[in-house]
């Protein structure tokens, strides 16, 4: 009686098991890097979004005042909030500054390279703004610019390092 029971038991065996482990393995090394990227690039968006909402500023001061510089950046009236990756940089009397409320971590906090695409840049007859920020524990900062006719530059690209 008690030998039939055990023939009759129900169960997984180790074999069993250590396949279905090896198969969560596998899927997990793939899944993983792959969640990784669409959260970096899900970061990427806010700069985006920021440098959009600047760029719709500069317009709106540059309808009012028929030039795109300033002097202090209470004239341009943009600020972001919450906590943000990416410091956003617009010139101030021809000097980079960043924008109130944007902020990212070191290396990242210092101003954007001299790319022509990047660089904060003002006249009166179009402009540039920047944005900074680090998307991931790497060295690489990543770099955006948007300029008077909203076109996008991603000068370094912190997925591709």
């Amino acid at each position: 009686m008690v030998r039939s029971r055990l023939r009759t038991s129900t169960g997984f065996t180790l074999i069993e098991l250590m396949i279905v482990v090896a198969i969560i393995g596998i899927l997990a090394a793939i899944a993983i890097p792959n969640f990784m990227t669409y959260q970096a690039k899900a970061r990427q968006a806010e700069a985006k979004a920021n440098l959009g909402s600047i760029a719709t500023t500069a317009i709106a001061h540059f309808a009012a005042n028929n030039t795109f510089v300033v002097t202090a950046l209470s004239q341009f009236g943009y600020a972001t909030t919450g906590r943000t990756r990416y410091t956003s940089w617009y010139p101030v009397s021809g000097a980079a500054t960043a924008i109130p409320g944007s902020s990212s971590s070191a290396p990242c906090d210092t101003a954007p390279a001299a790319a022509a695409a990047s660089t904060p840049a003002a006249s009166v007859s179009g402009f540039t703004a920047a944005a900074k920020g680090q998307i991931d524990s790497d060295e690489t900062c990543d770099e955006w610019g948007i300029n008077d006719s909203r076109l996008l530059t991603n000068t370094s690209d912190d997925l591709t390092n």
